[in-house]
């Protein structure tokens, strides 16, 4: 078989491997697919958090302030009888506790006397006073209350035990799927049987913590019990049952709670669409003891638990991180009352995988066919269009859709198709830029591979970044050195510069002597030429200050490197004759860098570049250096020089002292002097200091040589 053949042949059959490896990753599920799935879910709720609207839940909180006026916990049965009676009697809808009520009240009289040593008298006349625990059941059992239990793995399930609540099947005769819990932690008993409802209080988060999914309905050994939310929205419509919608197989599709529908996963569990904290849903439990946030109250729903350090039930969301266990209750309520339910349709297995195939079979039929640019532009058209049909589902309809995994097997399926593709042109092409990089630029190499049409005289218009440098002091270190020791160290200072300049992507236009002159964005399009250029001007400006240590330590003066930079419009292209020609850059930007290079010597600096050059590097860090009026200009340039991560707070005092001076304050000079007491050896604060002193009184600097 030809090399062409098997080219081809792989071109189909790696990209077409690739798709049904994600087929295979979408079916089965694995803990990577799902953490990927639920990074984009999370971005989405951050993007676009639930509204909190005016809802009818309030969360009753043992908060610090609570604890610290009213005792620490756990509190007194009869306080909490008198809490719930004080809900009650504000007309709350119903009132669940996110609370244990697992061991009885150690306050109560009896058990009060039995821990004491006293008289058997008074520890009579002690069991003789009304119990804590039958205070509040009794309390309980007059209001639309609910207790939470924990479902836990391993323990006893209460006998011969009446719930307070009926589970009735529609659809199918049994319903699979459920989260199953051998036994549960119980309120005490006379607690539980006198409450009217009921709920699991349990969460089952993701594997990183973060609590998605809140289930409404478990199976609790051969029973099937609801949530406390659930129960809380059962005693607020009076009703006694629940309804189980499922499908002819026993899937289970939703759950209808007296007059409400909640649409459900097949683990009966519903998708929680957080809504950012707000202060507004928490009531301290002291004021409502207090009878201050009656009003508050009233028709509300009401979840009893604690934001407390010593006391939370810390849970994790993706909205704002840490939050209280009972604020997880308190959304799912608000979010079913307003109707914004998130949900992930059963189809969406259905509909990724099919987006997935149609997408990989999209951009290797464009790879396969079209030139590189336009195989890009499919490419980023398919995922633009996985990753907004994603996020328009979240956004428009609380739909769950996943593009990660299907943009990702595309990702793939592209990059194999492309790597197949180039592999043949690339054994074509490699002897020539083999034999050419050694001459020129090796992007201008591969540019006129791909182009070998621009082999021509004349040139183009556009917007290049250059970097100009120069070495001080080299001429007189020829003088000094024999000549074939000064070129050997000039050699290896040139090699390394120009192996910069290449690592940034950048052309080299031209070497004079120990001066280099390196383009970028030309002759290959660089959006980021401007970024590139100061990138690779810091790299030089600090290899030619290590180079200089280095031979200084050796007892050889080599001098120090000035770099300019500077970005403008410029003509780009082939100068010369029939005979032989030059790529380089011609304008009045080429010059501009050259002279700023050169005005480092007036300046002290190392390096100086041009305000268009920082205008696309915003997160540089620099200071201003001044306006300068460079030699052959009619107007001044504004200018900066770069600054090192451990000079910020100078570079700070500096650039506040230069606002002073730009505006023409009278404080300039103080500050100036100010830093250079600070910082003598500042070759900057120097000359705005002396021009100060000069009688200057503005940024506007003069230079009169190149």
């Amino acid at each position: 078989m030809s090399f062409r053949h098997r080219i081809s042949s792989a071109a189909l059959s790696i990209p077409l491997l690739i798709a049904v490896l994600g087929l295979a990753l979408q079916l089965l599920e694995p803990q990577a697919v799902l953490a990927l799935r639920h990074a984009v879910f999370d971005q989405f709720q951050r993007w676009q958090p639930r509204t909190a609207a005016e809802a009818k839940v309030r969360v009753v909180d043992f908060d610090e302030e609570s604890l610290a006026r009213l005792g620490q916990w756990p509190w007194p049965r009869t306080r909490l009888a008198e809490l719930l009676q004080r809900l009650d009697g504000a007309g709350a809808a119903a009132v669940g506790f996110d609370v244990l009520f697992a061991e009885a009240d150690r306050s109560s009289p009896a058990a009060v006397g039995a821990l004491w040593q006293v008289p058997a008298s008074l520890r009579g006349a002690l069991a003789g006073l009304p119990d804590h625990d039958e205070a509040f059941a009794a309390a309980l059992a007059q209001a639309p209350a609910a207790l939470g239990f924990v479902a836990v793995e391993r323990g006893a399930l209460p006998r011969d035990f009446a719930w307070p609540f009926r589970f009735v099947l529609s659809g199918a005769p049994q319903v699979n799927g459920l989260f199953h819990f051998d036994a549960a932690v119980m309120p005490l008993p006379v607690l539980a049987q006198a409450a009217p409802g009921l709920g699991a209080i349990s969460f089952v988060p993701d594997p990183d913590g973060v609590v998605r999914r809140v289930p409404m309905v478990f199976r609790l050994g051969g029973a099937t019990v609801p949530a406390l939310v659930a129960e809380v929205l059962r005693l607020e419509q009076g009703a006694r049952n629940y309804t189980l919608l499922a499908d002819g197989e026993g899937r289970l599709a939703g759950l209808r709670v007296g007059s409400r529908e909640l649409a459900t996963n097949e683990r009966g569990e519903v998708w929680v669409h957080y809504a950012r904290p707000d202060a507004a849903l928490y009531l301290p439990a002291w004021q409502v003891l207090a009878g201050e946030v009656d009003a508050e109250l009233r028709g509300r729903l009401v979840l009893v638990g604690s934001s407390a350090q010593g006391l939370m039930d810390l849970r994790f969301n993706p909205v704002s991180g840490p939050m209280p266990g009972v604020e997880v209750h308190a959304q799912v309520l608000e979010q079913i009352l307003a109707g914004d339910v998130l949900q992930r349709p059963a189809l969406a297995p259905a509909v990724e995988s099919l987006a997935l195939l149609l997408g990989c079979l999209v951009v290797v039929l464009a790879t396969a066919r079209a030139a590189t640019p336009l195989a890009l532009g499919v490419l980023a058209l398919v995922l633009g269009g996985l990753g907004w049909a994603g996020w328009a589902a979240f956004s428009r309809h609380g739909l769950l859709f996943d593009p990660a995994l299907p943009a990702l097997t595309v990702l793939l399926a592209f990059a194999a198709a492309s790597v197949i593709r180039h592999i043949a042109g690339e054994r074509r092409q490699r002897w020539i830029r083999l034999a050419f990089s050694r001459y020129v630029s090796p992007n201008l190499v591969e540019h006129l591979v791909a182009h070998p049409e621009q082999l021509a005289l004349g040139g183009r218009r556009q917007v290049c970044s250059f970097v100009f440098t120069d070495l001080a002091g080299f001429t007189a270190l020829m003088d000094r050195l024999d000549p074939a020791e000064a070129v050997a160290l000039l050699n290896r200072y040139l090699d390394e510069m120009i192996g910069i300049a290449f690592r940034h992507q950048g052309t080299l236009d031209r070497i004079v002597g120990d001066a280099v002159a390196i383009m970028f964005s030309a002759p290959v399009l660089q959006a980021d030429h401007a970024c590139r250029a100061l990138a690779c001007a810091r790299e030089m400006a600090a290899f030619g200050a290590a180079y200089a240590a280095e031979l200084a330590a050796q007892g050889v003066p080599f001098g120090h490197t000035r770099v300019g930079v500077h970005t403008g419009e410029v003509i780009v292209g082939n100068f010369g004759g029939k005979a032989i020609f030059d790529y380089r850059a011609l304008g009045d930007a080429v010059n501009t860098a050259s002279r700023l290079e050169g005005a480092n010597k007036y300046l002290g600096t190392q390096l100086c570049l041009s305000a268009a050059t920082l205008a696309a590097c915003p997160g540089a860090t620099v200071r201003p250096v001044g306006r300068l009026m460079l030699r052959g200009r009619s107007e001044a340039l504004m200018t900066y020089t770069t600054v090192e991560a451990e000079d910020g707070a100078h570079a700070a005092a500096y650039t506040a002292a230069y606002a002073l001076l730009a505006a023409g304050e009278e404080g300039a000079l103080t500050a100036f002097e100010k830093l250079a007491a600070l910082r003598p050896e500042d070759a900057l604060v120097r000359l705005h200091l002396a021009r100060l002193h000069a009688g200057a009184r503005d940024d506007l600097v003069v230079l009169e040589g190149k």
